[in-house]
C-alpha cells in the first residue's frame, strides 16, 4: 500500500484503536464492546484494515453457542511516518516468533 493510502486508512476513525486492541486476537463483537464502536462500523473498519494488509483473520474458533466466530489480529507492530524529505512510511511487520507463540497458545487452549 502506498504511504498516502496508508495514512488515509490510519486516519479513519477507530482504525488505530482496532489495531491497538488486536495485539491479541479478538472478534468483531469483542472489539465493538471493548471500543464502544457500533458493530456495523466495526466490520467496515475490519474490512478496510484487512484490505490495507494491517489486520488478518487469525482463527475461527467455536463460540459458546457452537458457531464459528472470526477473530482478527493485527499484522503489524508499528507504523512510522516521516515528513522530512517527503512522505516516507515504514511498516514494522509483526514478528514470526510472536505469530508462532500465538499459534501454539491457541492450540494448547483449544485442547482444554
Amino acid at each position: 500500500m502506498v504511504g498516502d493510502d496508508l495514512i488515509t486508512v490510519l486516519g479513519n476513525k477507530y482504525n488505530t484503536d482496532i489495531l491497538t486492541a488486536t495485539g491479541d486476537a479478538k472478534s468483531a463483537q469483542d472489539l465493538s464492546d471493548q471500543l464502544d464502536v457500533p458493530i456495523a462500523t466495526c466490520y467496515r473498519r475490519i474490512n478496510e484494515l484487512e484490505e490495507a494488509d494491517l489486520l488478518e483473520l487469525h482463527d475461527r474458533p467455536l463460540s459458546d453457542e457452537h458457531r464459528r466466530v472470526k477473530v482478527y489480529r493485527r499484522k503489524v507492530d508499528g507504523v512510522e511516518v516521516d515528513f522530512r524529505d517527503g512522505l516516507a512510511v515504514e511498516v514494522e511487520e509483526r514478528s514470526a516468533v510472536k505469530n508462532r507463540l500465538d499459534d501454539v497458545w491457541r492450540d494448547l487452549s483449544s485442547r482444554e
